[in-house]
């Protein structure tokens, strides 16, 4: 999908339809106000009019998350019409920004990247497996633009389609099936995106290096998957000196099947998805080598799937792991944690980070304490913790913060080892998790530390503003975002 800027009287500009903006429920000057008013349009409604080729949708303002879901809801209207341009409505900064230029040319800035971020999104589909698909046939958009010079406004837009390409990258992932994507399977993505970006490089590690290593909790679930595990570590430099190295580190579990501690069949249906925190690690890696971040970006990926058998590791098993702390298991399906936490170690020491983030749909908990639609952030900077979601929330991602109690550190202890990998019974599951990593951050990484439980939006059953059913990219655009304007 290409975006073009054009002028906002350009009558050359013949597009194949044409979407409109009625704000404020004003219908004063709308060409179409007597059909609107007989269909009855009201707030939030869309209307689309073939014969005439053009479609209207309701908004309130011109928020850069207001603009994504008109889109997504016109998308929903004409993507699969046989039409390959459609023309924006004039975009211009609102009355109250005028006075200062800059505050105005940032407003059409975000604007622009939210509108080429709504396009790209809500024109994803997964369509590999079946018959008949049916994809966007959209190729071209017009934009028009005022109070922006024209090449700013093409880099506002160029930054939104890539931004989106990347999440778009990791949905792919995401719903690729187990069958296909194993560990070997990521591992061979992130070499293509090593060799597709001059200044990215990677590294994969196998189960020997593994073992030398000491990461006996990443390695004992997966003991009784055919498909060997694998360790994978990409690296973005700038073309200058980097201003911070961050590092994001994603659970990779390419499936999930509870292990000795198996899951019922409702809840493997989805498990697929359990790879999402790697997958949108992957994602970051793409989008700062296409945006040319000025940062040092790291994702360290630790893959495997976790199945049963014979070799399966057990509850009551204790497992040393990579920085020398000890895990009582109780739990095999609370596996992702025992990968996080080799990984995490590892990264500390091998990468030395400024900043430590991990991705993981790691607990049922968090989805039951803040729903399908929002990710938690946790970790002992609250100051850290407010930044990120103050600025990744930008990216129309939703964010809430569960902070650590002190009165609950005592739960994971295990009686036999240094901790335990799951608490039984207890309440608060999304914390009691975290805590398990806070354990292996080294004290002077604590408060550079964030955890990302992605569990709730990373896949959901139906589709939701611009994503889709199925895999949704979560975190991919928050972490951007937090990065781009931190």
């Amino acid at each position: 999908m290409n975006f073009k800027v054009i002028d906002r009287d350009a009558t050359h500009v013949r597009p194949d339809y044409e979407i409109r903006f009625i704000i404020d429920d004003d219908l004063t000057n709308c060409t179409d106000r007597e059909l609107l008013k007989f269909q009855g349009f009201e707030t939030g409604a869309v209307c689309d009019l073939p014969s005439a080729r053009r479609v209207y949708v309701s908004i309130k303002n011109s928020e850069p998350e207001t603009l994504r879901i008109a889109i997504s809801k016109v998308m929903k209207k004409i993507a699969t019409y046989n039409i390959k341009s459609v023309k924006m409505p004039h975009i211009s900064a609102s009355a109250t920004s005028q006075g200062g230029t800059e505050a105005a040319m940032e407003e059409i800035v975000s604007a622009l990247s939210a509108i080429a971020e709504g396009f790209v999104l809500s024109s994803y589909s997964f369509d590999q497996y079946k018959s008949n698909p049916k994809p966007c046939k959209i190729e071209e958009v017009y934009v028009s633009v005022s109070g922006c010079d024209k090449m700013t406004a093409e880099a506002a837009l160029k930054r939104g389609k890539k931004i989106a390409e990347a999440t778009n990258y990791v949905r792919d992932i995401v719903n690729e099936i187990p069958e296909v994507y194993t560990p070997q399977r990521m591992a061979e993505d992130a070499q293509k995106l090593a060799e597709e970006y001059f200044n990215v490089k990677c590294q994969d590690y196998s189960r020997d290096y593994l073992k030398a290593q000491d990461m006996n909790a990443f390695l004992a679930v997966n003991q009784s998957s055919p498909n060997d595990p694998k360790l994978i570590h990409l690296t973005y430099k700038p073309n200058g000196e980097a201003k911070k190295k961050i590092c994001f580190v994603g659970k990779g579990l390419t499936y999930d099947s509870g292990g000795l501690s198996l899951k019922p069949t409702a809840s493997m249906l989805t498990m697929k998805a359990d790879k999402s925190g790697a997958a949108a690690a992957m994602g970051i890696i793409k989008a700062a080598a296409e945006l040319e971040l000025p940062y040092e970006v790291h994702a360290v990926l630790g893959a495997t799937e976790n199945m049963i058998g014979s070799s399966a590791y057990k509850p009551d098993d204790v497992l040393r792991t990579h920085s020398g702390v000890t895990v009582e298991v109780n739990n095999t399906d609370a596996e992702g944690r025992l990968v996080l936490c080799d990984c995490l170690s590892w990264a500390q020491v091998e990468v030395q980070p400024d900043y430590l983030i991990d991705m993981a749909t790691l607990t049922g908990a968090c989805v039951v304490g803040l729903g399908d639609y929002t990710s938690g952030v946790i970790g002992n900077n609250y100051d850290l913790q407010m930044e990120f979601k103050k600025v990744a929330e930008l990216s129309g991602e939703n964010y809430t913060i569960l902070e650590f109690n002190d009165h609950l550190r005592p739960l994971i202890d295990s009686k036999i080892a240094d901790v335990r990998n799951s608490v039984p019974g207890a309440m608060g599951g999304a914390l009691t998790a975290g805590l398990f990593l806070d354990k292996f951050i080294k004290d002077e990484y604590k408060d550079k530390w964030l955890h990302l439980d992605i569990a709730g939006p990373a896949y959901v059953g139906d589709a939701w503003g611009y994503n889709p059913a199925g895999g949704t990219g979560a975190g991919v655009r928050g972490c951007i975002y937090w990065m781009l304007n931190r």
